[in-house]
């Protein structure tokens, strides 16, 4: 008798999971409409993979004419060397707004929705939390200019400071003179708005 029962329970468990395996047939036409979103999908990454290499491309070329490096890495791209400031200053000079007209130039034509974050930077001299103030003065500046001057939307430039932190000193400790490379912006670009031509 418990054998019995336990094979009804054993026989109704199965019937139980047939049916409910029943429930979840895919048909042929479900199967090739989600081939077609997937390919659809795969063929607009693929298309914005290219037009990400066109525009590191056109960055580069851009913007080697004025000394500035762009590196790119894990969908971000960041470009060095694009504003150094005087000591204690926070004022662009007339060469650092080529560059950022240049750059914005390339970022309207592909990517106008990318998130890019200004990152400002001082040299060792000063206390911390004044010159977290310096580099975050001398990023709203190139924000301001990228915004106001060449024409990037404001709801997609943002500005950060790091002033001295230590680990981000291309000459670690050093002021003034010795520091110069140190007082600069870099820009970041995360492409998280997609392109420009993203369907």
């Amino acid at each position: 008798m418990l054998k019995t029962k336990k094979g009804l329970i054993l026989a109704a468990g199965l019937a139980a999971v047939a049916l409910g395996g029943c429930s979840n047939y895919v048909t042929k036409a479900d199967l090739n409409s989600a081939v077609q979103r997937l390919q659809a999908k795969d063929q607009n990454l693929q298309g914005q993979i290219d037009q990400n290499k066109s525009m590191i491309q056109d960055m580069k070329s851009e913007l080697s004419k004025y000394g500035a490096r762009v590196t790119a890495l894990e969908g971000r791209i960041n470009v060095d060397d694009i504003a150094y400031f005087d000591f204690n200053k926070s004022d662009l000079n007339e060469a650092d707004k080529t560059k950022l007209k240049a750059f914005a130039d390339v970022m309207n034509k592909y990517h106008s929705n990318a998130l890019v974050t200004v990152e400002g930077f001082t040299d060792a001299a000063g206390s911390k939390a004044y010159n977290k103030k310096l580099g975050m003065a001398r990023a709203n500046a190139v924000r301001n200019f990228l915004v106001t001057e060449a024409g990037m939307s404001a709801d997609h430039v943002r500005a950060v400071s790091y002033g001295k932190d230590m680990n981000r000193q291309v000459e670690p400790g050093k002021s003034h003179a010795e520091g110069a490379e140190n007082r600069r912006t870099t820009l970041v670009v995360d492409f998280a708005g997609g392109s420009n031509n993203a369907s």
